[in-house]
């Protein structure tokens, strides 16, 4: 019988801290996630880990709860590596909230922020810096940072990571810090990127997979429009008034991203948008926001695919496609988080077949095609100062049906 299968349902037995568990009690964290549970007492044992698990699954506490503890026994300093501005903010909280007993001081280094605030937490002598790896080389050449007492490295969503061309960055942070160390990462895929940096800079890690690569949530009800990109505005429209729940709508890029978010202020909805044209006070705004319930509909493009940590997403919609098939588990890990149920809508134009079926090969999963609803017509953007970008409307959409005359259990073909 497997450790996972023996091990007691909460937290106890895990080998952590009666503070930290304290701290878990408080917070009504009473059950581990299954990622948390196989992953947390290897790592207080110091060893090397290789975490994967899809995303929503409770990845920060796996990391977090032992690089805590490791911190209070031992002098030294922990050093956690992500992908985007907001998840970084995202794991500090966390490290705030459960470290606070301990007396934990962080430091986040990330663009978009004045670096002299930045200045000014690294000499407080932070417990733990949390950084993106553009961030952390500019202040390694400032020689603003050192990283000489790092005993613990984190790589959070490090396929993401890869994705995003951040391998010579993160290559030459781990060319700096020092060799003996802890080396725990984390991701949701295992690219062959990833095995190369486990192969050269980690220690006989230890791998612990909750779900095989490219998994997509358990919770997820999947569903597939086959409609023209005329018609998308119209058919996002149709789903925002017939679902009332939160929504995150996700598009290929930040023109559209704006495009879009207009287009549902328009239908009478209180919408933001997160994109890499965005300050870091107006990604945060829009992400508070949405958090809060004083946005109903966030807009983002795959920047946020894994930036955001919401419970309660009613449905996550693919207004455009992502560019790799791997986005989709990561964008659709935003709903049914925790346990919850939730909904993932695509739309894909007539000549998106190949798109599709790379999707469904990756997470095992056919889309079914859905036949397309009687459709409002399609709003002409009113053109003022602030939407002058907006582009014309070409004409009334047109209704297409798309592959719905085929059993749904065969997908999109």
């Amino acid at each position: 019988m497997s450790e996972s299968q023996t091990a007691p349902p909460g937290f106890f037995g895990l080998g952590i801290a009666p503070r930290i568990l304290e701290a878990l009690d408080r917070l009504k964290l009473t059950t581990p996630t299954p990622i948390q549970r196989d992953a947390i007492p290897p790592a207080m044992e110091g060893k090397d880990l290789i975490g994967i698990a899809q995303t929503g699954t409770g990845k920060t506490l796996a990391f977090a709860i032992p690089v805590i503890q490791r911190l209070a026994r031992m002098k030294g300093q922990a050093l956690v590596l992500l992908p985007t501005r907001e998840l970084a903010l995202q794991v500090d909280e966390v490290f705030r909230k459960f470290g606070g007993a301990f007396g934990l001081r962080t430091a986040v280094l990330i663009g978009g922020q004045d670096i002299r605030k930045q200045h000014s937490a690294l000499a407080k002598r932070p417990h733990v810096i949390i950084a993106t790896p553009g961030r952390l080389i500019d202040h390694l050449e400032q020689k603003t940072v050192r990283l000489t007492e790092v005993n613990a490295l984190v790589l959070d969503e490090a396929d993401r990571m890869l994705d995003m061309g951040f391998l010579p960055q993160i290559t030459r942070i781990l060319k700096v810090v020092p060799v003996d160390r802890q080396t725990m990462l984390f991701s949701a895929t295992m690219p062959e990127g990833i095995v190369r940096i486990a192969a050269t800079y980690m220690k006989l890690p230890v791998r612990v997979e909750i779900a095989r690569p490219g998994t997509a949530a358990d919770n997820v009800t999947h569903e597939l429009f086959v409609v023209t990109r005329e018609a998308k505005s119209s058919l996002l429209e149709k789903l925002l008034t017939d679902y009332h729940g939160s929504s995150l709508v996700f598009c290929r890029t930040k023109f559209n991203a704006k495009k879009v978010t207009r287009a549902v202020v328009a239908m009478g909805h209180q919408a933001a948008e997160i994109h890499s044209n965005r300050s870091l006070a107006q990604r945060r705004e829009a992400l508070d926001g949405f958090k809060s319930g004083r946005y109903r509909v966030l807009v983002a493009t795959d920047i946020a695919a894994r930036g955001i940590d919401v419970t309660g997403i009613e449905l996550v919609i693919n207004y455009d496609l992502p560019d790799n098939p791997g986005d989709y588990v990561h964008r659709i890990g935003r709903t049914a988080r925790a346990g919850q149920s939730g909904r993932a809508i695509s739309f894909a134009t007539p000549d998106q077949r190949t798109e599709v079926r790379e999707i469904e090969k990756l997470v095992r999963i056919m889309l079914p095609p859905s036949k397309l609803p009687t459709l409002p017509p399609l709003r002409t953007p009113a053109y003022t100062s602030q939407t002058h970008s907006l582009p014309r409307a070409h004409g009334a959409p047109r209704s297409h049906s798309g592959y719905s005359r085929r059993p749904p259990r065969r997908g999109y073909r």
